[in-house]
């Protein structure tokens, strides 16, 4: 007989189920895991040589001003491409696409007197490629996780994410420093070998038999939709603000420099991926809350608050603490987030909408970067910190006031998930594996869907990257 306590531990740990039920979704989270380490090695890299050639945090922080373009044009054109074309043929495509920018990067690294052009470039590429692919991965997460497995799914996916993010940031300081920003490079590369390899095992997923081609009118379904549905407006306006104003990992080396620490770089960028996996390896209590609005919510409130007190302190061990926090709020509320769209989007206009949530939870980062590196030249790195901190607090506070639907969300009563679970059950029982009406022979079984990561990945932060 099980003991009491032994019981209240088994209910905190992750719940495991997702790994165990579905061959798909086991090769794309070890593929996430492979992917996220090597892309870490070069995301560290890329603004440390940005900032060694110009020694300016606006240049710096710019690398988030060519990115965001690409990632808007290219999220929203690839969540229509997902939803018309077999979703693994758009994931292959970017994987190798995101290797041999990797490879661009290693070859002007490599130069006598590497070009600073070059970078900008790259980065510009890699957010055109990973706006194409993140809808495709998310949509197709939505025919291989069951209905009742999607928070179980999210927290698996965001401690996934989070492992690579911990070992990436923390290597990449160390392999930067002792080896140069070619060996990082180089281990990107190897990593999309390997995330190829494993991309090229997934079973086709064709889209449906009579999906339109895509198009700006699909594309304008697609936002009609969401903008219709108050609670999925809320998840998109508050990760929004909360990036935009207290997402500051652009001008860390410069905080570190600033605290007299330039070896902590690493640690902090892996502190907020401690906090997840803390919160993701203690998330097996998340399976049982329907209220998912509210986390949400109280997980960017937590955000903002913990990026306050970061800015604040002197103490880098007090500053690291803070960003652990933070990381554990940005989990809570990417788990939020991704169940809520899990739950209530038709698999129809799963990939358009997947679109419209790659810009959700990417933009804001991308214009966060610009707008802490800007506000760190006009008023110092830590004000820059510390005030966005505010004003990510304030701005969510206002966003639940105007959108009260969100904190009021509860999978068992609300319209649109009870009516995707019926579609889910519907389709099971007329034996199709939970294909939507309409898929092709051989496409993978339909069943609701990730984030991050980011996110969770949802988090926020989780954008493919050489």
């Amino acid at each position: 007989m099980t003991s009491a306590p032994l019981r209240s531990i088994r209910s905190i740990l992750p719940d495991l189920t997702p790994l165990r039920s579905s061959r798909e979704f086991r090769l794309l989270w070890v593929q996430g895991l492979v992917t996220t380490f090597g892309s870490f090695m070069a995301m560290i890299a890329l603004p440390l040589q940005i900032k060694d050639l110009t020694g300016s945090p606006l240049a710096v922080g710019a690398m988030g001003a060519v990115e965001l373009v690409p990632l808007i044009v290219f999220g929203l054109y690839g969540g229509a491409l997902a939803d018309a074309v077999d979703r693994r043929r758009v994931i292959l495509f970017t994987e190798a696409g995101l290797g041999v920018l990797a490879a661009v990067l290693l070859v002007n690294a490599l130069l006598p007197e590497p070009l600073l052009w070059p970078l900008y470039v790259v980065a510009a590429g890699v957010s055109a490629l990973a706006g194409l692919q993140r809808p495709a991965l998310d949509s197709l997460m939505a025919r291989i996780v069951p209905h009742d497995q999607l928070t179980a799914a999210a927290a698996l996916n965001a401690a996934r994410w989070q492992l690579g993010t911990i070992a990436g940031p923390s290597l990449a300081g160390v392999v930067v420093a002792y080896a140069g920003h070619a060996t990082a490079y180089g281990i990107t590369i190897l990593g999309f070998t390997a995330s190829v390899l494993l991309c090229v095992r997934l079973s086709p997923a064709p889209a449906a038999h009579d999906a339109e081609r895509p198009s700006l009118r699909g594309i304008a379904e697609g936002a009609r939709y969401a903008w219709s549905r108050p609670v999925l407006l809320g998840t998109y306006a508050i990760d929004l603000a909360a990036m935009f104003f207290a997402f500051p990992n652009t001008i860390f080396p410069f905080l570190a420099d600033e605290l007299d620490a330039p070896w902590s770089l690493g640690l902090m960028y892996a502190a907020g991926a401690i906090g997840s996996v803390i919160l993701s390896l203690t998330s097996g209590w998340t399976s049982r809350v329907r209220r998912h609005g509210l986390f949400v919510v109280c997980g960017a409130a937590g955000w903002g608050l913990a990026m306050t007190a970061a800015g604040w302190f002197s103490n880098i061990w007090l500053v690291l603490a803070c960003l652990a926090l933070a990381g554990m709020g940005d989990t809570l509320s990417g788990l939020g987030r991704s169940t809520i769209w899990n739950q209530t989007i038709p698999d129809e206009l799963r990939g358009r909408l997947a679109g419209i949530e790659v810009l959700s939870y990417s933009i804001g980062p991308q214009l966060g970067q610009v707008r802490a590196g800007a506000m760190a030249g006009w008023t110092g790195t830590r004000p820059a910190i510390w005030g966005g901190g505010v004003a990510c607090v304030a701005a969510v506070g206002l966003l639940t006031a105007v959108l009260p639907k969100l904190v009021t969300y509860d999978a068992d009563t609300d319209e649109d998930a009870l009516r995707r679970r019926a579609q889910k059950e519907a389709s099971t029982a007329r034996g199709t594996g939970g294909a939507a009406p309409g898929t092709a022979p051989g496409a993978a079984p339909d069943a609701g869907a990730e984030t991050a990561p980011d996110a969770a990945g949802g988090t926020a932060t989780e954008t493919a990257a050489p």
